[in-house]
């Protein structure tokens, strides 16, 4: 089983938009990607720690109705 690591935020983005998601757009104080008619904020320090990346997946999890593992994450590339 592959293990959680330390994710870009350009490969965050990158991975949420071949999950559907659509963006960055600006919003007034942070970017935000849009899913449907769901909105989820895009922190902007330029590495998300595992324990930041594990809390936006679980809001990204909420918005997509589905759970997303580690591996599945990594296949995201």
């Amino acid at each position: 089983m592959s293990r959680w690591a330390p994710c870009k935020r350009r490969d965050f983005i990158s991975r949420l938009r071949k999950l559907g998601f659509k963006g960055p757009f600006c919003g007034t104080r942070h970017q935000f990607i849009v899913y449907g008619e769901r909105r989820l904020s895009v922190p902007s320090n330029p590495e998300y720690s595992v324990s930041q990346l594990r809390m936006m997946l679980e809001e990204v999890e909420k918005i997509i109705s589905r759970e997303i593992g580690s591996k599945e994450w990594e296949q995201l590339k």
